[in-house]
């Protein structure tokens, strides 16, 4: 299958229609430099725009997605965010309390203030930003594999 990025496809289908980029604007309800935008491959259009373009060019947001892979990953990545987003308690707030707990037990068998703070705060830290050093650490593993 040849592929083309959405950007182009856009552009082709908008002059095949005869159309400017202020006319597809207007029915789209954006400005001219999204269209410009979209049509340079320096963004892409949300969904509820997708959906309005597909009605205008007479194709579907599925004929979209298929040509662009890049869009495909895009989709992706946002996809596996959002679930992470979903979890109401994730492994990182367990771990944080057992941390905690583990810390809390250790004073008392020890007799050591200390190490019941440190522990504590080391917990809460771990599930409180769990998510964001997960995150932290798929990016640089990210720009590491683009790198290589």
């Amino acid at each position: 299958m040849n592929e083309l990025r959405l950007g182009n496809k856009l552009q082709k289908l908008r002059e095949e229609q005869k159309m400017s980029q202020e006319e597809i604007a207007k029915q789209v309800g954006v400005s001219v430099q999204n269209i410009h935008k979209w049509e340079n491959n320096q963004g892409y259009p949300e969904i509820q725009h997708l959906l309005k373009l597909g009605d205008i060019y007479g194709t579907t947001i599925d004929e979209f997605i298929k040509s662009d892979a890049a869009l495909q990953s895009r989709i992706n990545i946002r996809e596996e965010e959002k679930e992470d987003d979903d979890e109401l308690l994730h492994p990182g707030f367990y771990i944080g309390i057992g941390i905690m707990f583990l810390g809390t037990l250790l004073s008392l068998i020890i007799g050591n203030l200390t190490i019941t703070m440190v522990t504590n705060i080391a917990g809460m830290l771990i599930a409180c930003f769990y998510k964001g050093i997960l995150k932290l650490l798929r990016d640089i593993k990210k720009d590491f594999y683009e790198q290589g």
